[in-house]
């Protein structure tokens, strides 16, 4: 897959070449380095309040955490190096007899959640998880197939990630504009490449997938099925979606945040004791090594939350998608998958041509403190990635804050004033900031130290 993307406020590195000029301006004001430090707490602090406090945060990838789970995030044993797996004799260092029954209980904890045999805590992002999954049962040269990104696949199992960085043939699963895998295609497809590895992995993400159909069909010639549930997480743990390593799916991999609602990192597990050695060797010593234990310790308190809260949580998350895309439908804002029932995840899909494309609508709801992202619709090319044509909401972030359908019903409205009625944005924006200070606290967790 090839991506053009617009260069004009790019520098080479990638980076928006303006802002670049701004902080290095700052910091030239600065001039010393204690008020340069005061200009990044300074940034954090505006994030805090403006993001924290004034938006109503529709992001998909992104989930509040727990007071106990953010308090752990600046523990002690952040400070503490922990290499190799749990045991003292399988450490480098001496000294982290505590770290092991932290690491065990963060272990433990995610197979209770995932009703797996296996679990590993060490991944500090869910990409990297993807990595380890292609490392341990891939070899170079080797084909695999995975969902296109225009129909939902992400970058983490496509050419330009951690499978073209393995070296691997990457074939598309065929998808329809439904977001539905054609089963007929997909199985003449796989029976002619004959995949080693067929990756369900998508960030557009409204319906179940055919897990066990898809390993019945690659299972003749050795095929295994891997699942991505980067965003789904949750949704699997709280029993709220499909279950891919009952149906068949030989591991899963995931993100701790997102609808977990856990520190930002990566979560894999699965059940077959033939694939955990390689699994493990791939995880360490390959691609972890210190690990962040301070997030180790956040994981295993957000599963533990998790065990408690959980279904109830996940079933909230899933029914305020579904009000919201029946209001915004309701409202005439274009939603995909109207005739499957809009959703059955976090996850809301707006086709934003008629307001100008994906980005532009973005902009303008970021303008009235409505925050979504842009997001490529079956209709796309790959190469539409910073201009597409739809919009992804999440419904996490507002549900854990105790928001419901009426709330929800609310959120839509005030979309379709900017959207469709062509309010001015700055407009709209107190009633946002009204709205999201109404629900200050965060719901379906236990209080600090509780």
């Amino acid at each position: 897959m090839t991506t053009e993307r617009h260069t004009d406020a790019l520098s080479v590195s990638g980076h928006d070449v303006a802002q670049l000029a701004w902080a290095r301006t700052r910091l030239v004001q600065a001039a010393l380095p204690r008020r340069m430090m005061q200009e990044v707490v300074a940034a954090v602090e505006r994030n805090a309040t403006w993001r924290g406090q004034e938006c109503l945060n529709l992001l998909a990838p992104e989930a509040p955490m727990s007071p106990t789970v953010r308090a752990l995030l600046s523990a002690e044993v952040g400070q503490r190096a922990a290499e190799g797996h749990i045991g003292p004799a399988n450490r480098w260092f001496a000294g982290t007899r505590h770290i092991d029954e932290i690491e065990s209980l963060a272990v433990e904890l995610l197979k209770r959640v995932f009703r797996s045999q296996y679990a590993d805590h060490r991944l500090v992002a869910s990409m990297v998880g993807n990595l380890a999954v292609y490392t341990a049962l891939t070899s170079p040269g080797d084909t695999v197939m995975s969902l296109p990104q225009p129909v939902g696949g992400h970058s983490s199992n496509r050419p330009d990630g951690p499978a073209g960085v393995r070296g691997l043939k990457v074939v598309d699963i065929p998808v329809r504009p439904d977001l539905s895998v054609d089963l007929d295609a997909f199985a003449e497809t796989a029976r002619r490449v004959q995949p080693c590895l067929v990756a369900l992995g998508a960030s557009m993400t409204l319906f179940p997938l055919p897990v066990a159909e898809m390993a019945e069909i690659v299972r003749p010639w050795g095929g295994r099925v891997f699942f991505d549930g980067a965003h789904q997480m949750g949704l699997i743990g709280g029993g709220q979606f499909q279950d891919p390593l009952a149906e068949g799916a030989a591991v899963m991999t995931g993100s701790a945040g997102k609808t977990f609602s856990g520190p930002q990192s990566g979560i894999i597990v699965w059940n077959d004791p033939e694939i955990a050695g390689p699994l493990f060797q791939a995880i360490f010593p390959t691609l972890a090594a210190t690990h962040q234990v301070n997030r180790v310790a956040a994981l295993a308190a957000a599963a533990a939350e998790f065990l408690e809260f959980g279904p109830a949580y996940m079933a909230q998350i899933v029914e305020n998608a579904q009000a919201l895309a029946e209001a915004l439908h309701a409202q005439g804002v274009p939603v995909w998958g109207a005739d499957r029932g809009f959703t059955r995840t976090h996850q809301v899909i707006v086709d934003a041509r008629p307001f100008g494309g994906g980005l532009k609508a973005a902009q303008l709801l970021e303008e009235a403190n409505i925050i979504t992202n842009k997001n490529l619709l079956p209709v796309d090319q790959p190469s539409d990635w910073d201009r597409p044509s739809g919009l992804r909401l999440g419904t996490t972030e507002v549900t854990r804050y105790g928001m419901r359908a009426p709330e929800m019903r609310r959120i839509a409205g005030l979309m379709a004033d900017v959207l469709q009625r062509h309010q001015d944005p700055a407009a709209v924006r107190s009633a946002a900031i009204d709205l999201r200070r109404t629900f200050p606290t965060l719901q379906f967790c236990f209080p600090l130290n509780g």
